[in-house]
């Protein structure tokens, strides 16, 4: 992979020099090269020290309930670390205030029923009042966020950044929820260390795609969880992780391929029952917001007009087939791409339930990228399904774990201070 990650460095740079602007300074990540340091930088190496040191022996003795709250404190920390190594207003306050972000257009909005309305009306660039570039991308679910926030009094980018950070660095507990609940806890005490020193964290902090990531995860985990129990709390759960799922629909477009995580968790729970509360639940959000007048399709067909005329136009597609794959490598980390490596090699030395985790998760990235519907950036885009391949450092020697462990957090250090990037 190391050979793939440098030939679309060097095919890239090849294809700029050419001509072709593949709108990359530092192919294939949408950054610049940019050494530097930040008010975050000793303590993100902090972090990354101590639970190299003393995670794996504190996940393993820990209580359970305390574990998942210090997992998500460390998740936290160490995302928080490395956005404020670019600095407080490069790195953390200003990252969604820019003219292509959603806060952008947040003053726009002076009736919340009538912008669910006219949506689509101003998702294509050729029509009068235009949404901004991510606005525009995506459903109204994520900009509804950031205007809900700005009605209660936390508008600006410090209050929007803090909630994409906050929530998205609880992805780490959900993954080990879930986990737990198709596996064992043991394993899912391995492998928390693991999803806490995530690269993909310099992507969390900040951009709402990191927010998508936990959003989406909580979702998967509350089935994983209610499709373990029977009675009417295991009810709830079920048709509450729903409605988050449902939610994921109009944040993201991509996020739809999101329910092949679902489907893996159901097939191989076969809990038909949690399903069906599920499915009742992502039924709900879908009526509130048709109901509401946003039509899905109608905001995706327009949607993939918009992304045609965009620059896409100028990203090769036999360019970017295989270079999203190294992009997406970056926020992987080598402990995982290892674990992936190893799982092919001998699948059956860890549970089917990470195993079918990983697979349902590799099986949409690659159905991701032959879509053709995201060249570049995937480093951010992918992080909700990149997540839920981190259960595939199960499959590493245990004996190994900090080594690995210690390769992932370099990396994510490397790549902070090293470039500049955009989220």
């Amino acid at each position: 992979m190391a050979g793939v990650v440098l030939a679309s460095a060097l095919v890239g740079r090849a294809l700029k020099r050419d001509g072709t602007d593949i709108f990359l300074p530092f192919p294939p990540l949408l950054a610049e090269w940019l050494p530097h340091v930040g008010p975050g930088t000793a303590f993100a190496v902090m972090v990354a020290v101590g639970v190299v040191a003393w995670g794996p022996a504190l996940a393993g003795r820990m209580r359970w309930r305390n574990l998942l709250v210090v997992g998500w404190a460390t998740s936290l920390a160490w995302t928080f670390a490395l956005a404020l190594s670019d600095g407080y207003a490069k790195g953390f306050a200003t990252r969604l205030t820019s003219r292509d972000e959603y806060l952008h257009d947040v003053p726009r909005v002076t009736d919340i029923p009538a912008m669910l309305r006219d949506f689509t009306s101003h998702i294509l660039t050729d029509q009068p009042g235009a949404w901004t570039t991510h606005v525009g991308a995506h459903p109204p679910g994520v900009f509804l966020l950031f205007v809900w926030l700005d009605r209660i009094g936390l508008g600006g980018g410090p209050a929007a950044s803090a909630l994409c950070v906050l929530v998205g660095s609880s992805a780490c507990v959900a993954v080990a929820v879930a986990v737990r609940a198709l596996a064992d806890e043991d394993l899912a005490r391995v492998l928390l260390p693991f999803s806490v020193l995530f690269p993909g964290a310099v992507w969390v902090g900040v951009s709402a795609d990191g927010l998508f990531a936990a959003v989406l995860a909580w979702g998967v985990a509350g089935v994983a969880w209610a499709s373990a129990r029977r009675g009417r709390v295991s009810a709830l759960v079920a048709t509450g992780s729903g409605v988050l799922l449902g939610y994921c629909l109009y944040l993201s477009y991509g996020l739809a391929l999101g329910a092949a995580l679902v489907v893996a968790v159901i097939a191989m729970t076969k809990a038909w029952r949690t399903a069906l509360f599920a499915a009742l639940g992502v039924a709900a959000v879908v009526a509130a917001f048709t109901v509401a007048g946003f039509w899905w399709i109608t905001g995706y067909e327009l949607t993939k007009v918009l992304y045609a005329g965009s620059i896409a136009q100028s990203r090769p597609y036999s360019y970017f087939i295989w270079a999203n794959l190294a992009a997406l490598v970056f926020a992987l980390g080598p402990a995982v791409i290892a674990g992936l490596r190893h799982a092919v090699a001998a699948p059956r030395l860890v549970s089917s339930g990470v195993a079918v985790l990983a697979a349902a998760a590799l099986a949409v990235v690659l159905v991701a990228d032959i879509s053709g519907l995201s060249k570049a950036e995937v480093e951010r885009i992918w992080l909700p399904f990149g997540t839920w391949l981190v259960p595939a450092c199960a499959w590493l020697p245990r004996t190994h774990h900090r080594w690995w462990l210690a390769g992932q957090a370099v990396l994510a250090l490397l790549v902070n201070h090293l470039l500049l990037t955009v989220w």
